[in-house]
C-alpha cells in the first residue's frame, strides 16, 4: 500500500503512461471503443477499490494540489493552438454551423434535464458532459473543478460521454452518403471552392528544451491565475483560476509561442495524469444508474440533431457544414478530420480549427450550462 506522496504521484503517473503508450504503439481495437483517457480513469479507480494508495489526508492534499495547479496549466498550453482569425475567416456558413451546434447543445442538455427533473448531484454530472461536448475532454475536467463535482460522479459523465460520442460518430459518418439529398432539400449551394480553407501550415519550431520552459511557463501562469482568483469574489476560486487561464491562453495564441511544435503532446500529456489523477480518489458505487444517463445523453443528441436540421433548412446549411460543427464540438480534435476526410480530404483542415476553437468555448459554454442546472435542479 502506497502512502507517501511522492509514489502516489510516480504510481498515477505510470498508470498513464503506460495506457498512453499502448495506444500508441500496441494498435489494439480496445482503443477504436474505448478512448485511453476512459481507460485510465477506469484503471485508476480499480487500482484504488484494491487498496493500492492509502487513505490518507498527505495524499488527499497532494492529490488537490497537484490539481489545482496542473489543470489551468494544461488549459493554458491547449490555448496556445486557437487561431480565432483562422475561423473567422471560415466563411459565414461554417461559422453559422458552429455556433447553432454550441447553442443547440446548450438548450438541448437545459431542456433534457429540466423534463427529467434531475437532482443537484446530477446537475454536476450533466454540467461536465456539456463541458466535453461543447470542448473536450480538458473542458470536462475544468467544469469538474470548478463546480466541485465529486470524482465517482464524474465517472458518470466519462461513460456517457464515450459510450454516445461512439454511436454519434457511426451515424454522422453513415449519413455522409446521404449529403446530395440534404443538400438540395436544404438548397445548400456547396462546394470545396466556396469555403475559405487555409492550406498553409504554420512553421513551428521543434525544441525540446523550449518545450520544458513552456512547461514551466506554464506551472507559473497556473499560480499566477490561482493567486489573482483568491482575490476575487462571485464565483469559487477554481471557477476563476480556469477562466484566468483560459484568457491568458488565448492572448498567447497571438504571440510567437503558437509557433512551437510539441504543444498538443505537452498538453495531451498533462490531461492523462489529471484523468488519473481524478480516478484514484473516485469509488465504485451507484452505477447501475448507468443505462439512464445513457439514454439521457442519447436524447440530448437527437434534441441537438433536430435543431441543427432546423437552422440548415432555415439558413440553407449543407450536411457537412452542420455535421462537421456537430462532431467538432462532440467528438473533437479525434474524430471531426475523420469525418471531413469523408467527405474530402482537403475539408480536413476545416474540422480541426473547429474542434481546436472547442477548448476556449467548452469552459465558458459548460459553465454556463452548469449553473443554469443547478438553479433548475430539483
Amino acid at each position: 500500500m502506497i502512502s507517501t506522496s511522492l509514489f502516489y504521484l510516480f504510481s498515477v503517473a505510470l498508470l498513464a503512461l503506460v495506457v498512453a503508450t499502448l495506444e500508441r504503439y500496441s494498435k489494439h481495437k480496445l482503443f477504436s471503443y474505448l478512448p485511453s483517457v476512459v481507460i485510465i480513469y477506469a484503471g485508476a479507480m480499480l487500482l484504488a477499490q484494491s487498496g493500492l494508495w492509502q487513505e490518507n489526508s498527505a495524499l488527499h492534499e497532494t492529490y488537490k494540489s497537484v490539481k489545482t495547479y496542473l489543470l489551468p496549466a494544461m488549459l493554458f498550453v491547449m490555448l496556445i493552438q486557437i487561431d480565432l482569425k483562422a475561423f473567422v475567416r471560415l466563411g459565414k456558413g461554417l461559422v453559422i454551423a458552429y455556433i447553432a451546434a454550441v447553442l443547440s447543445l446548450s438548450f438541448a442538455f437545459i431542456s433534457i434535464f429540466w423534463l427529467f427533473s434531475l437532482s443537484a448531484d446530477e446537475a454536476g454530472i450533466f454540467a461536465t458532459l456539456a463541458g466535453s461536448w461543447t470542448g473536450g475532454t480538458a473542458n470536462m475536467l475544468a467544469i469538474a473543478g470548478a463546480l466541485n463535482v465529486d470524482e465517482t460522479l464524474m465517472g458518470y459523465a466519462l461513460i456517457v460521454d464515450s459510450v454516445n460520442y461512439t454511436l454519434w460518430v457511426m451515424t454522422l459518418l453513415f449519413i455522409v452518403g446521404f449529403a446530395p439529398q440534404f443538400n438540395r432539400w436544404t438548397e445548400a449551394n456547396f462546394s470545396l471552392e466556396s469555403l475559405n480553407i487555409n492550406t498553409q501550415k504554420i512553421s513551428q519550431k521543434k525544441s525540446p528544451l523550449l518545450l520544458g520552459a513552456l512547461f514551466i511557463f506554464s506551472l507559473g501562469i497556473a499560480y499566477i491565475s490561482y493567486r489573482f482568483a483568491t482575490q476575487l469574489s462571485g464565483l469559487s476560486t477554481t471557477t476563476w483560476s480556469v477562466l484566468i487561464a483560459t484568457i491568458l491562453g488565448v492572448i498567447a495564441s497571438f504571440t510567437p509561442l503558437k509557433k512551437l511544435a510539441g504543444t498538443t503532446a505537452l498538453s495531451s500529456g498533462m490531461l492523462m495524469l489529471l484523468i488519473a489523477l481524478v480516478g484514484s480518489q473516485a469509488h465504485l458505487s451507484g452505477f447501475s444508474e448507468v443505462p439512464f444517463y445513457l439514454f439521457l445523453g442519447l436524447l440530448i443528441l437527437l434534441f441537438h440533431a433536430l435543431i441543427m436540421v432546423i437552422v440548415a433548412k432555415i439558413f440553407k446549411l449543407d450536411l457537412f457544414s452542420i455535421g462537421v460543427a456537430s462532431l467538432a464540438n462532440i467528438g473533437g480534435v479525434a474524430s471531426a478530420p475523420i469525418l471531413a476526410a469523408a467527405y474530402h480530404r482537403s475539408l480536413i483542415g476545416v474540422a480541426v480549427l473547429m474542434a481546436i476553437m472547442g477548448y476556449m468555448i467548452g469552459t465558458f459554454a459548460g459553465l454556463g450550462i452548469g449553473y443554469v442546472l443547478q438553479g433548475i435542479a430539483k
